[in-house]
Parts: structure tokens; sequence; C-alpha cells
């Protein structure tokens, strides 16, 4: 599921493209990056690789920090879906890690490990950043998508995918799309084996 229309297919290399993204559901050519809205983060550049530290690879990690330029006028509300495609897996729908709303329509940022203010379910049932964990030596990646909407959103956190994208869906203004892949690496456990360094003696 690979066919994507130019306008985000072009922004996107072509193991992160999938027809069953969001952003492809939502965006069109005209929303898409309209009046220069951009996502973005302090902790990546697009097509960088995700620090382990927002992954299931280390302990106590968060979700990454992101950042956004001010939507067109009259925009009310913005929202980010975040999404994951394995080249492997084309044929599999996009594995939801974060779903967002409830940010103001105007310039902003999520801190790192920030809680926002309504999240819905991501593709284990609960209402947190889903930690990327592919198999060691496999390389996902990871669609940060920011959608700013005419109207607010009246739905509840807990919503899921679908409610969430229903609710916006002909009522987007702008949108833009982060993308990151991440290569499965051997867990962190923090023990050093209690090895002593010649120089500690």
């Amino acid at each position: 599921m690979t066919d994507l229309p130019d306008w985000v297919a072009s922004r996107l290399p072509a193991a992160a493209r999938h027809s069953g993204l969001a952003i492809v559901s939502l965006g069109d050519a005209k929303t898409f990056g309209r009046g220069g809205f951009t996502l973005s983060s302090p902790a990546f550049g697009k097509g960088e690789e995700l620090d382990p530290c927002f992954t299931a690879k280390e302990e106590d990690a968060v979700a990454p920090p992101l950042e956004w330029t001010a939507p067109p006028s009259g925009s009310q509300e913005l929202v980010v879906i975040v999404e994951e495609v394995s080249a492997a897996g084309a044929t599999q729908s996009p594995a939801c890690h974060w779903l967002v709303w409830g940010l103001a329509g105007q310039r902003g940022k999520l801190l790192e490990g920030e809680t926002p203010p309504r999240a819905g379910k991501n593709a284990h049932g609960n209402s947190e950043w889903l930690l990327p964990d592919p198999p060691i030596g496999e390389t996902r990646h990871y669609l940060f998508q920011i959608f700013a909407t005419e109207l607010p959103l009246t739905l509840m956190p807990g919503a899921n995918r679908e409610d969430l994208m229903a609710s916006i869906k002909g009522f987007v203004t702008a949108c833009d799309v982060l993308y990151a892949p991440f290569t499965g690496i051997p867990k962190d456990t923090g023990d050093d084996d209690g090895a002593w360094d010649e120089d500690d003696i």
C-alpha cells in the first residue's frame, strides 16, 4: 500500500509511504503546508533517527518534543496523530502510536514527556505515547502528522483513531508531516555488570 498522492509522496522516503496514513485521508494538496504551517522537533530533524530515549529500548523513555508554526487564520484547534510504517508490513495498516488534541490553534509546542491536553487510544488501547519497539535490526518509520481544524473538537479523552479522524475530516485547514526512522537495538537494561575500572581502584 504505497500509492500516495504526489503532494505527500514527495516529502517521504519510499519506505515511509503508506496509503493508510491519516494525512492521506485528511489532507490534500491545498492544505498540506498551507501558509507555511510546519511541524518540527528540537530532538530530531526530518528523516533523522529517533533517539532511543523516546523508545522502548531505554528505561524511563518519554514522548519526543514537538514544535509547530502558526496555522492559517481561523484555525481553532490542532491535532497530532503519530503512526508507524514498516516496509516489511506494507499490506498492514499503520500502527497508531499517539493521538493528541485540545492544542490551541496557534504557534506552540509539546515539551519532551509533556502530558498533552487530551489523548486518545493508541494501537495498544491506552492513551499514552506508544514506545517504538521494532525487532532488533528492523527499521520502521514514525510519521508525526499535525492537523489544524476550523472547528474545536468535542471528543472526550480516550477516543480512538477512527473517532478522531471522523471528527476532523472535512474541517482541516492545514497539515504537515514529520518522519523519523528507528532501527531496533538491544534494550538498555542499565546494568553495567558491576565492572570495576582500574582507575577506580
